[in-house]
């Protein structure tokens, strides 16, 4: 296999597809579209929308916008698709403010977000919205310790999307420690 630039892996995350039975994709055709865009060495994990790839940065940027748009005309379905560097999710991964103090992982995760919030709206989250749980937004991610699961907590994509002007999809910490192995772990 030829040796490509560290820059050239990427990571997309697709929002909301194969949960309980709805948004019905499978990776399989998803991996398809992402070669069709022009990625490279395409591989997936799990049946939620987490895709490796290489491309070079000028196509990886355009990535997310050719998926959403395939998925929709193929498909039926308005799937945001976020994008993360090989670097960016590494990155992400080592910053988790909450694995640092020793929170138990089972509880971590983190919130991609298409783009930085404006500060004014990080400042006006309620840090209380969610008893027991608690968050920290840095940069385009927010570090989320739900320590009674995720399903029980009100901090939502939908709760952070509204008051940030932006859009996010999560992953608890297993699912990124995954996906850093694949981004070290080429396909044969």
């Amino acid at each position: 296999m030829e040796s490509r630039p560290a820059n050239d892996v990427h990571v997309a995350l697709l929002r909301g597809i194969n949960l309980g039975g709805r948004n019905r994709l499978p990776m399989e055709q998803l991996r398809g579209l992402f070669e069709e865009a022009g990625c490279e060495d395409v591989r997936s994990y799990i049946q939620s929308g987490n895709v490796v790839f290489h491309a070079p940065p000028d196509l990886a940027r355009r990535v997310p916008g050719r998926i959403k748009d395939a998925v929709a005309e193929q498909y039926g379905l308005d799937v945001p698709v976020i994008l993360r560097s090989g670097d960016e999710l590494a990155s992400a991964a080592a910053e988790n403010p909450f694995l640092k103090q020793g929170a138990d992982e089972r509880g971590l995760h983190v919130m991609f977000l298409s783009e930085e919030p404006e500060p004014e709206h990080v400042e006006a989250l309620d840090p209380n919205r969610s008893p027991g749980d608690a968050f920290v937004v840095r940069g385009r991610e927010i570090y989320l310790h739900c320590p009674n699961g995720v399903a029980r907590s009100k901090l939502t994509n939908d709760y952070f999307d509204r008051r940030l002007g932006t859009t996010s999809t999560s992953r608890n910490l297993r699912t990124i420690g995954k996906l850093m192995e694949m981004l070290g772990n080429p396909s044969d």
